[in-house]
């Protein structure tokens, strides 16, 4: 998106004239700091110019003391997978053998279930509850519970952990109170596991019953309605560690018996059946009566993945299902196995386990001729009938079809009854895997659970899980599943593990799985919308291709998906600011795989002082007397030593960690040699602003309005020195620099706004710009670059805060100011037949006569079209995909402006109703500003922008839900085992004699052949 600005307008007007461009200078720099770099920020007229060494400063007194080295993409992407690697392996091992599944199958070893234990165990929901009468309620007790700020800042129990069981079941059902008893030993390993690894956050057991025991232990709140909605056992963790991944067809009868409370349960029991689907499974929903309905017409004898958009836009369409007519199950059937082949043939499914399931109220036939055509003898497709109603007039055929074809059989009579009945499938397709003794550990991509929010925070985890299976010789061929143990691991600590200094400024690391979704990138952030912060729902299913959407032909995923170590490269637009600002750049990426893991990782580094960085040395006596100052900070979320990985390093912050590890007293804290060695470097070169800004604070005169607030510095170390011209509590902006202030400060995945834009401007210039989440203040930055290439790598950026009131104030003040020999002006702006504004070079005022404006675009106040101003989408609705225009997930589109640079001055004319009207533009010397003069005798509303990037067309959207992205299928597959007992199918001991005699003879022909 393009300012265009025109050098030459037909016939145009005689022009006003301009004021003098704003060229006095606010120094933030002495002349002999940084290496004798002279920093300059314009603000505004001033009465003197002391301080000010002059424009031409250069690089000296380090100049033989420093190195320039180009950074090698691929030796760092190869150490940043090693890093990871280490950092999944650990994490691993504390759910492995001889830790949390030993110590649970040894546990259930030794159990013995009892149907009248009694146990008190301590409920996630009711600790810490008392009744009228100042008791506690049962299963609740005192708990103690303190904060921790490893956790979020939650009170938490470090010794303990708690039992979460489903609103819609029994807290004290026997098979609940004897599963919570023998896994109360769990506990040990979980506080055993915490002191070995500090680093772990929640640990936890999902059993197969539906309870979910968490450790650390803290306290859970149901909702407005009283109702925690968590259920382990559909969590993504437990559905990818308890089963295989699967293809799936479910039948829906829509007849005319189901109408009424049937269907709504048949519409209930689907949803829930798509909740236990994970992003290795497919699946197609068929409605059935004497015809068959594609409840997705354009999915026509195909199935899709299932992914958190796939399965909400099947939910959207159960509402449209209608009963009526008669329910021909036998076609219903052969559509169903005809689509299992001939997509498995095609190898885009699973190509591991398949299942019908079948939700009706009966059957009046047992279809056997339909199985021995297409099941029989291999009976590779379980059959699960869902029988919907408390009538059983047809349930026995339903129970031979399960028996017969390694299914299980269940009847749901209400609502209440569908969740845990649909849940009972998951054991019999866990049944292989269990057989087996297979402990397959599976990864999870980045995901926030909504539901557990308050327990672990907003931010984006991933999560190691593995299966916990009963070890009992009697129920060994029964292949009892009895839960899956996790551990969680938020990205941010992913991203600690990254040498963030070594990629640049713009450069970033990033991570994705098998299936081409997001473990970690700069861009798994917030979305917005109006300027308002919104979520992408649980930061599921994020396509790498959702966020580097320039790499249209997918080079970049698919190599990546498909494991492969190279390089590719291309041009990018990064947006920054809210999505207001865009930035343009050309990136080199570097990618490789992750061993003993689903995950590839890569490295994106932009072209030109990106891809260098330099050393320099100095004594590390002298860098630890400068880097501990009270105005120096370091990047909260670097690592410059690790203090996670010793309980008595946990409270050292890391200035206080690197003069332990620097001074010897604490070797074995490990710690970044070669970063360190570069902070306390940048800490000696700063040193002399302490004493400048000191010395500007006590000169009265210099900033006797205290229009200018802070001044601060960063350099590519995450080093930070901030000084303050107010009192705290005075700053206009409070947030500036700190945590809150998000985009402001050095962060695990990206340099700070000010930092970044400075960086793109024209060496020698500023950039200006108005704070985002305050609108009374303004802030400049300028860049230094250690020599005049560009090559030369920036080495800091410096910046000050000032009042917004200020800054306007000393405009309009310059805009009087005139060339002319009396000083009188012929026109300026307090002329009411003009208007003047300050814009950036994205088009938003900093200045305009209606205080109102300020932070606006400047289309929405000026009337300013084609050609003067022509808008385009940062982010296109559609793009060339394989020859094929295909529709792009869009979550909101981002209308962003960037001013042509070599235009510096323009003048023309806008048609307004008749009316022509002039305006003028130019640049302000050395800054990222246009001061704009509008003719103000005709009268032009704004024309709105609309955009509708975001429109799909019924065609777009059947492409998009048909279009499969290339994948990785696990390597691990259990369809099913020989040892299988087929008996165990939900109901062969209620079967009639007749039925029981075909079903064994059937089995007994089939288990001899």
């Amino acid at each position: 998106v393009t300012l265009f600005l025109p050098r030459t307008a037909p016939s145009p007007p005689p022009r006003p004239v301009l004021p003098q461009p704003i060229n006095h200078q606010y120094t933030l720099l002495p002349g002999r700091s940084w290496a004798r770099v002279c920093v300059c920020v314009v603000t505004g007229p001033r009465e003197t110019a002391s301080y000010t060494p002059g424009p031409q400063c250069k690089y000296k007194e380090y100049e033989k003391k420093v190195r320039t080295e180009e950074v090698d993409g691929a030796k760092l992407v190869k150490n940043v997978a090693e890093s990871l690697e280490e950092m999944f392996r650990k994490k691993a091992e504390a759910i492995r053998v001889r830790r949390l599944v030993e110590a649970a199958e040894e546990a259930h070893l030794q159990h013995e279930e009892n149907p009248d234990l009694q146990y008190e165990y301590f409920n996630a929901v009711l600790i810490n509850e008392v009744d009228e009468g100042g008791n506690s309620v049962e299963l609740g007790g005192e708990f103690l519970l303190e904060p921790n700020d490893h956790f979020n800042n939650l009170s938490v129990n470090l010794s303990l952990s708690v039992v979460q069981v489903p609103t819609n079941m029994y807290n004290k059902d026997p098979d609940i109170v004897n599963g919570v008893h023998w896994s109360e030993a769990l506990n040990k390993v979980f506080v055993d596991n915490f002191e070995k690894d500090p680093s772990l956050i929640w640990q936890y057991f999902g059993s197969a019953k539906g309870f979910f025991r968490q450790y650390p232990g803290v306290k859970w709140h149901p909702d407005e309605h009283g109702v925690i909605a968590f259920d382990c056992r559909n969590r993504k963790w437990y559905i990818q560690a308890a089963t295989s991944p699967k293809d799936v067809v479910i039948l829906v009868d829509v007849s005319g018996s189901m109408k009424g409370l049937r269907l709504t349960i048949a519409r209930q029991t689907v949803s829930s059946i798509l909740d236990t689907l994970g992003d290795d499974d497919f699946f197609n929903i068929i409605a059935y009566n004497q015809e068959i309905h594609y409840v997705e017409p354009c999915l026509n004898g195909t199935l899709v993945q299932a992914d958190r958009t796939n399965k909400d836009h099947f939910r959207e369409h159960l509402d449209k299902l209608f009963a009526k007519g008669i329910g021909l199950l036998g076609n219903a059937l052969t559509e169903a196995f005809t689509i299992l082949s001939d997509f498995n043939q095609t190898g885009r499914g699973s190509v591991c386990s398949q299942a019908i399931m079948l939700v009706t109220d009966g059957a009046t036939q047992m279809y056997d001729d339909v199985f021995a055509k297409f099941n029989w003898p291999d009976r590779k497709v379980r059959i699960f009938p869902y029988l919907i109603g408390r009538e059983s007039a047809f349930a026995d055929n339903l129970k031979w079809m399960a028996c017969a074809n390694k299914g299980y059989f269940t009847q749901i009579s209400t609502l209440a009854d569908v969740q845990e009945n649909v849940m009972r499938y998951l054991h019999v397709m866990s049944r292989p895997k269990v057989i087996d003794h297979e402990h397959d550990t599976v990864w999870t991509e980045a995901y926030v659970d909504s539901t557990l929010r308050e327990s672990r925070g907003l931010n984006p985890v991933t999560t190691v899980a593995m299966p916990v299976f009963s070890t009992k010789n009697e129920t060994k061929n029964q292949g009892i599943l009895l839960g899956v143990v996790g551990t969680d691991i938020p990205v941010q600590e992913l991203m600690k593990v990254v040498p963030k200094h070594k990629l640049g400024i713009h450069g970033y690391a990033f991570a994705i799985t098998n299936n081409g979704y997001i473990l970690m990138h700069p861009e798994l952030r917030p979305l917005y919308q109006d300027g308002q912060k919104r979520r992408k729902p649980n930061y599921g299913s994020v396509d790498l291709s959702e966020v580097e959407w320039e790499d249209t032909d997918d080079v970049l995923r698919n190599a990546m998906v498909n494991r492969k170590t190279g390089t590719f490269s291309m041009e990018v637009k990064t947006t920054v600011d809210k999505g207001k600002r865009v930035l343009r750049m050309h990136n080199d990426y570097y990618y490789t795989d992750i061993r003993g893991t689903p995950f590839s990782v890569g490295v994106a580094l932009s072209r030109g002082h990106g891809k260098y960085f330099f050393k320099g040395n100095v004594s590390v006596e002298a860098g630890l007397r400068d880097l501990d100052q009270p105005d120096v900070a370091l990047a909260d979320e670097w690592t410059y030593c690790n203090t996670d990985e010793h309980h008595e390093h946990r409270y050292l912050s890391q200035i206080q960690a690197i003069k332990l590890y620097m001074t010897g007293r604490k070797t074995h804290l490990k710690c970044d040699r070669e970063l360190i060695q570069q902070v306390l470097f940048d800490a000696v070169v700063t040193a002399p602003l302490e004493a400048y800004w000191t010395g500007l604070a006590l000169n009265k005169s210099e900033n006797s309005d205290k229009g200018v607030e802070i001044a601060f510095l960063g350099t590519r170390t995450g080093l930070s020195r901030t000084n303050l011209f107010v009192v705290q509590e005075q700053l206009s902006n409070q947030d500036l620099l700190t945590a809150e202030d998000k985009e402001g400060v050095f962060n695990s995945d990206h340099f700070p706004l000010w930092y970044r834009r400075a960086a793109e401007q024209v060496p020698g210039t500023y950039f200006v710009f108005q704070a985002s989440q305050n609108k009374s203040v303004v802030l400049a930055s300028t860049a230094i670059q250690l020599l005049d290439d560009r090559k030369s790598p920036i080495v800091a950026a410096v910046g000050i805060q000032m009042k917004l009131e200020f800054f306007q104030r000393k405009f309009w003040t310059a805009s009087r100011q005139c060339a002319a020999l009396d000083g009188k002006c012929s026109i300026s702006c307090d002329n009411e037949d003009i208007k003047c504004y300050l814009i950036d070079n994205n088009g938003f005022i900093l200045v305009s006569e209606d205080y109102s404006q300020t932070g606006l675009f400047f289309g929405e106040v000026e009337e300013m079209t084609k050609p003067h101003i022509s808008l385009r989408s940062i982010f296109p609705a559609q793009r060339s995909q394989r020859g094929k225009v295909m529709m792009v997930p869009c979550d909101t589109a981002y209308p962003a402006f960037v001013s042509e640079r070599t235009i510096k001055e323009t003048a023309g004319n806008i048609d307004c109703d008749g009316c022509t009207r002039t305006f003028v533009i130019q640049q302000i010397p050395s800054s990222n500003l246009f001061m704009v003069v509008v003719d103000n005798k005709c009268d032009c509303r704004p024309s709105l922008f609309v955009l509708n990037l975001c429109e799909h067309n019924e065609s777009l959207k059947c492409d998009r839900l048909k279009f499969q992205k290339e994948r990785k299928k696990p390597e691990s597959c259990h369809p099913f085992h020989p040892q299988e007992n087929p008996m165990e199918c939900g109901a062969a001991a209620n079967l009639y004699p007749r039925h029981t005699a075909v079903l064994l003879t059937l089995l007994t022909i089939l288990t001899t052949r």
